[in-house]
């Protein structure tokens, strides 16, 4: 009983240590991608599906492909850095960090799902949506990161209420609502991990403070 206690403190030690490191497992080239992937699908838009209201599943395949590609390639780089190379602290912060950041995933999707099936005449709002879910989805996760990245999460709500005001009448589902917000957020976001966490005199001081905790 006391052998089990003992291992139930140090887990609980290790997880609230984790949560008070800075999280390292997102990196600037990984996001950067997905931000150009963003762009990327928005300037093919309007080949792809030319009248996106009255094509919704066209439209929504392609974003639908970006998302997924990019998680994919994210979580990749994260279960590579966290469970092949990392520590088991590492492997703890990486579990905590997709842990806050997946429940606005999950919503997303299932609420693009609701939307299309039973409600697709508001399906211009999904842009603005999404928006605000991946914003709130930093929000919830920022604690574990780099504090300027909270100002990622304040873009992507000020897109999303922007999709919301503009985006019904002139503009529904205009490809550059989620060229902007996605791909906009997603470079803003890469630089801000390569500036506070990649560039080689931070990664010289974290390597130095490690070997100095070591000794």
């Amino acid at each position: 009983m006391e052998l089990y206690e003992a291992l139930h403190q140090i887990t609980a030690i290790r997880q609230q240590m984790a949560k008070s490191e800075v999280f390292r497992g997102y990196r600037s080239v990984t996001v950067g991608f997905s931000g150009l992937l963003g762009l990327f699908a928005a300037s093919i838009q309007t080949e792809w599906v030319a009248a996106p209201t009255e094509h919704l599943e066209r439209y929504l395949a392609l974003w639908f492909f970006v998302a997924i590609l990019s998680i994919v390639l994210v979580g990749l780089e994260l279960y590579w850095r966290a469970f092949c190379i990392g520590s088991g602290m590492m492997k703890q912060m990486t579990i905590s960090a997709v842990g806050q950041f997946l429940p606005c995933i999950l919503i997303g999707g299932l609420l693009t799902t609701c939307i299309f099936k039973a409600a697709p005449e508001v399906a211009w709002m999904l842009p603005g949506l999404w928006s605000l879910l991946f914003g709130l989805g930093i929000f919830s996760s920022y604690r574990m990161l780099p504090s300027p990245i909270c100002w990622v999460g304040a873009y992507y709500v000020l897109c999303g209420c922007g999709s919301l005001m503009f985006g019904q009448e002139e503009y529904p589902l205009s490809p550059w609502q989620m060229g902007i917000s996605f791909g906009g957020g997603q470079f803003i976001a890469a630089f801000c991990l390569y500036w506070t966490l990649e560039r080689d005199d931070i990664v010289e001081r974290n390597d130095s403070a490690e070997r100095n905790n070591a000794t």
